[in-house]
């Protein structure tokens, strides 16, 4: 077979090596390349203003193959200089072709080259695709935290909105907006009046029931008997006996809308039902923030459930003789000056003492049927048959439905008196503090919010700046890899000559751009 229809395949990795090996390049070749470069450096000083050679000199590494272009081209511009001998008299083309002579002494050229090439396949260019590539990752990364931003920012958006949704305001200028719900007040008193007057008949059942069990009668439930027979008096009345000449205001938390509180509104289109309870636990973590809020007591709450907690009675204790005071029930018997002031100008619902006291006296009415309807259903009523006859009628006339329906209405009256909005406009109304912590707590929250934008808005940035460096960095990885191949192109011919036609493949690396 004629080797010379034989390919002469060469890997990438191994081309220096194989162009010293097979003589074409002296070991020291690097030796003589510092020279060149000055001269090629010198020559440069002084060009032709060519569209060809800017090009050529153009961020890249000028080669042996740009330098026999650059001759070329000055072939033409250099034509004047030329004598009759045929030699340029242009300095310019002298200093490119001792430049040219240098690089083909021992075949440099081709070693600096080969050395170009390899450089550009196994360092340069695939430093430049992990530079896209980690800027790709960056994107996607940066897009995803976005996402989850949003998620975040919907969450907290909505919690806001469900708050202020349930405490009836709309969240523009919070502290003064919680303020004025205290005006709600008196129409919230009249109707947990309301509630309170219908449970009068469980009032006279369980004093009839604690009159026959202990054969005497007892002040029992003094304050809430009392409301339901004179109504939500002022505290003054109800300790004194008598209504105050003249009342002295309560002096109410001031209004102080702050000069440079942002507004902020979140327009008609964010509305978010919602049934349950303002709650204001845990906090959406964005990176690292340290979010620490003050936790509220909001106070007793009871849900419309048949899981409420109540306070047992002990009966047995009833047989015991029980003398309650007008003074140890909360009446006074005093005489006052006539003016209701401080704690004695609020209204007995408005008063934190009295108003616990109506509450417990509810708890035991709601105890007391409920330990009624227990033995009524279950055959062991506290009362025997013998007992029963000798009951008042209106012990006697109980069934297991009228308990129910009473019941009903002490449960009524305790969700009324209990809910968790009332105890948000009775704290609002009666500590400051409680208003600034509450203010403070939703606040935080639109905080949380402007967080998630700014950290929203840096991603995009980010995104935006990635896109930059991508944009700079694909074009000179294209040129990289188009000269990369023009150069493998140039050094395969060249080769091919040396071998009379041969042809010649360089194989590996180059072939994976």
């Amino acid at each position: 077979m004629d080797d010379q229809n034989i390919a002469i395949d060469i890997n990438t990795a191994k081309l220096l090596e194989w162009l010293v090996s097979r003589r074409h390049v002296s070991k020291d070749w690097q030796n003589h390349i510092l020279k060149i470069r000055e001269k090629i450096n010198n020559a440069i000083q002084d060009m032709p203003a060519h569209e060809g050679i800017i090009k050529l000199l153009s961020g890249q590494h000028i080669n042996y193959f740009h330098c026999l272009e650059i001759i070329n081209i000055l072939k033409d511009t250099e034509k004047d200089t030329k004598n009759i001998f045929g030699m340029y008299g242009s300095q310019r083309m002298k200093d490119w072709q001792d430049v040219v002579n240098l690089y083909q002494k021992d075949n440099i050229y081709l070693g600096e080259a080969a050395q170009i090439m390899i450089r550009n396949v196994s360092y340069e260019i695939p430093s430049l695709k992990k530079q896209i590539q980690k800027l790709e990752q960056s994107k996607i990364e940066s897009e995803k935290k976005i996402k989850d931003y949003n998620k975040s920012e919907s969450l907290t958006l909505k919690e806001f909105n469900t708050s202020c949704e349930q405490l009836g305001i709309k969240g523009n200028n919070i502290k003064l907006e919680l303020l004025e719900l205290v005006k709600e007040l008196p129409i919230i008193y009249d109707k947990q009046m309301n509630k309170i007057k219908t449970v009068k008949a469980v009032i006279d059942l369980y004093t009839s029931f604690t009159e026959f069990i202990i054969n005497e009668c007892s002040h029992v439930l003094s304050t809430l008997s009392y409301v339901v027979q004179n109504g939500n008096t002022t505290t003054y009345e109800f300790i004194h006996g008598e209504k105050p000449l003249s009342i002295e205001e309560v002096t109410q938390p001031q209004i102080i809308e702050e000069a440079d509180e942002n507004v902020i509104d979140f327009g008609d289109n964010i509305v978010f039902e919602s049934n349950t309870g303002i709650d204001f636990g845990d906090q959406i973590v964005i990176e690292n923030p340290q979010i620490i809020e003050e936790k509220i007591d909001w106070g007793s709450s009871r849900e419309s459930s048949n899981e409420e907690s109540f306070e047992i009675v002990n009966y047995d204790d009833l047989n015991t003789e029980i003398e309650i005071s007008r003074e140890q029930s909360g009446i006074i018997e005093k005489s006052g000056d006539g003016i209701a002031r401080g704690d004695e100008a609020l209204h007995l619902l408005d008063n934190s003492k009295y108003r616990d006291q109506i509450i417990n006296d509810l708890i035991e009415l709601e105890a007391f049927l409920k330990i009624r309807l227990f033995e009524m259903s279950n055959d062991s009523d506290l009362l025997t048959l013998s007992q029963m006859q000798e009951a008042p009628t209106i012990l006697q006339m109980q069934t297991v439905e009228t308990l129910t329906l009473l019941s009903d209405y002490v449960h009524k009256a305790l969700n009324e008196l209990t809910n968790r909005r009332f105890q948000h406009l009775y704290n609002i109304k009666h500590s400051p503090k409680y208003v600034d912590i509450l203010t403070d707590t939703l606040k935080q929250k639109l905080s949380i919010v402007e967080r998630i934008k700014t950290s929203k808005d840096i991603l995009e940035m980010k995104i935006k700046d990635c896109n930059m460096d991508i944009n700079k960095i694909e074009p000179v990885l294209k040129t990289a890899i188009e000269k990369t191949k023009e150069l493998k192109s140039q050094i395969e011919e060249d080769i091919s000559k040396k071998y009379k036609g041969r042809v010649v493949n360089i194989v590996g690396g180059i072939n994976t751009l």
